[in-house]
């Protein structure tokens, strides 16, 4: 019975190695309405698979061999209302454009962007993977080029062309 017992355990070895590492930040805006606290929760997971080197003769320790590092990130976004939203790429970070800083934030609804001297600027996502453009006196496009790049692209009906205008990450 105890030889039985002993040839049916199961050796499971561990073949990924994963760590995940979770950030949470809290943003309170104060208006005329009230406070309004929004939620952003962040999880980065790290997974690299493990693998082995040839073996070696007369030893009994095999090597292992660098592997990639697979990274996925999880945004939510759990606004004032309650709402949860998931955010598949976050793209909050300080932009510079004609030498003026801007900042990128989320907000409940998509990205706000704001500098010091004007009213903020709002992105909404559309279904196309860019963005309405909306400030207090212009409505265009946006996107993100492949360096992360924002790029707004306003109609002039004057000159009856496509004004393009490009925010620079801050790296």
């Amino acid at each position: 019975m105890l030889l039985v017992f002993l040839f049916s355990i199961k050796v499971v070895a561990q073949n990924t190695n994963s760590q995940t590492e979770t950030k949470t930040t809290t943003s309170t805006l104060k208006d005329s309405n009230g406070e309004h606290k929004t939620v952003k929760n962040e999880v980065i997971n790290r997974t690299q698979k493990i693998e082995y080197g040839q073996e070696q003769p007369n030893s009994i320790n095999i090597p292992t061999i660098d592997s990639p590092v697979s990274v996925t990130r999880t945004t939510t976004i759990t606004n004032p209302d309650g709402s949860t939203r998931t955010v598949d790429i976050d793209r909050s970070s300080y932009y510079v454009s004609d030498g003026s800083i801007y900042k990128l934030a989320l907000d409940a609804s998509g990205y706000i962007l704001t500098n010091g001297n004007f009213e903020p600027s709002l992105l909404r996502k559309t279904s196309t993977n860019s963005y309405i453009y909306k400030s207090n006196n212009q409505i265009a496009i946006g996107y993100f080029d492949l360096e992360g790049n924002l790029i707004i692209e306003n109609y002039d009906n004057q000159s009856d062309k496509v004004i393009i205008k490009k925010y620079g990450i801050v790296k």
